[in-house]
């Protein structure tokens, strides 16, 4: 497996590469990650056990410019040679990843080569997120568009994704629905609230937000939790319905756990202080992995709201899983993805992007009914079980069949 940049908090190495490794390995395959030590540069030469997949860190290019850019990519390449592998699989269709997998067609064009598609890089996807060069952009948006055509199989993470590939006119058959799972050992089931399962503003409004009570019944304070990366969602309109929820039911707290990519974090701290609702939140920033399950045991519920966005729409994400099999009762923006793992009254609650009073109304329904939580807890746990990698991994499979039948 080749990957587009090292281990690093909620990657793709980390959230779907590697755990798709350790559930393959567990049906008798041998898999090896090779990585750039793009944003873990101490980690540049090693090479690590994860739970029995070796994960090689590249050493550091040592020349400049776009020099570096062919070293790195060639030692990619050597590295992934060096395993005498059978089929190469490339995470993101991106970078030196990329180029490595090109190079691979022209030096071993027999060998099968399966290209994996997690989220839109480029028009209306991360080429327009983060500022990256012209020629990087450049670069990537040909990268997504050429490599998949290029490979044996293809593999997708949503329906958008592979909709987008066949518009590529790759062949149907050749792409397979891989969506992102869940790591076994996450807990399943569901917790409940017993189990032992962390200048103003126009706030936009496109239904009515629920007003609190005129004599509220006293509740128990409720832990929510916000685990973003802050570019997925409307500032503007979850400041909005966090404003609903706070004036109906201020015993209520939110756990926002996360940074954005460009301060985001702190526009949200300054919205609160300036609307009112800075009691109802406990920001805590980025955690560590391990600092992880314990801040989710700490919530009842979790808020999961998405723009409606192309790169949302292509993205599926393993957060949500991570959530629900934690057995918190999700409230998610019904987009993309999203619906594949939620089922509506059953595994959580979907609410229209773009509308906060939906999204602070279904909060709100929540805090004040315990039983639907443990109700939506549970299936949440049971829904995230069934989206384990130990059962994905057959369709990985399914994959490397087609891609070794094409050689």
């Amino acid at each position: 497996m080749l990957a587009p940049f090292g281990i690093r908090p909620k990657g793709t190495l980390l959230a779907r590469m590697l755990p798709l490794a350790q559930a393959l390995t567990r049906r008798g395959h041998t898999v090896t990650l090779v990585a750039p030590a793009v944003q873990n540069p101490e980690a540049a030469g090693t090479r690590v056990v994860y739970g029995g997949v070796p994960v090689i860190h590249a050493a550091l290019p040592r020349l400049g410019g776009p020099a570096a850019v062919v070293e790195q990519s060639a030692t990619l390449l050597r590295l992934a040679m060096a395993e005498r592998p059978d089929l190469l699989h490339l995470f993101k269709p991106k970078g030196y990843g990329g180029l490595a997998a090109l190079a691979a067609r022209v030096a071993r064009p027999r060998l099968p080569l399966v290209v994996d598609a997690d989220d839109w890089e480029g028009a209306g996807g991360w080429n327009e997120l983060l500022p990256y060069p012209a020629y990087a952009k450049a670069l990537f948006a040909w990268q997504e568009r050429d490599l998949p055509r290029r490979a044996d199989a293809v593999t997708v993470a949503s329906r958008t994704l592979e909709s987008l590939v066949w518009a590529m006119g790759v062949d149907p058959r050749r792409v397979i629905y891989l969506p992102n799972g869940a790591e076994p050992d996450t807990g399943t089931g569901g917790r409940g609230d017993t189990g032992t399962w962390g200048h103003g503003i126009r706030l936009p409004l496109s239904s009515p937000l629920p007003l609190p009570l005129s004599s509220p019944l006293p509740l128990p304070p409720v832990t929510m939790l916000l685990y973003t990366r802050f570019w997925e969602l409307n500032l503007a309109e979850l400041a909005a319905a966090l404003v609903a929820i706070h004036t109906a039911r201020p015993a209520a707290r939110l756990l926002v756990v996360g940074r954005g990519e460009n301060g985001e974090e702190r526009e949200l701290l300054t919205l609160a202080d300036r609307a009112g609702f800075a009691p109802l939140l406990d920001y805590r920033g980025w955690l560590e992995p391990a600092a992880i399950p314990a801040t989710l045991a700490a919530a009842r519920i979790a808020l999961v709201p998405a723009r409606d966005t192309l790169i949302n729409r292509a993205r599926c994400s393993a957060k949500l899983l991570e959530l629900m099999g934690a057995g918190l009762a999700v409230i998610a923006s019904d987009v993309g993805e999203a619906r594949s793992f939620v089922q509506p009254e059953r595994s959580g609650l979907l609410v229209p992007p773009g509308d906060p009073g939906a999204l602070a109304a279904a909060a709100i329904r929540l805090l004040d009914d315990a039983a639907l939580r443990e109700r939506l807890a549970a299936g949440a746990g049971a829904a995230a079980a069934r989206f384990s990698w130990n059962h994905l991994a057959p369709l990985a499979e399914q994959a490397y069949q087609v891609a070794m039948a094409a050689g």
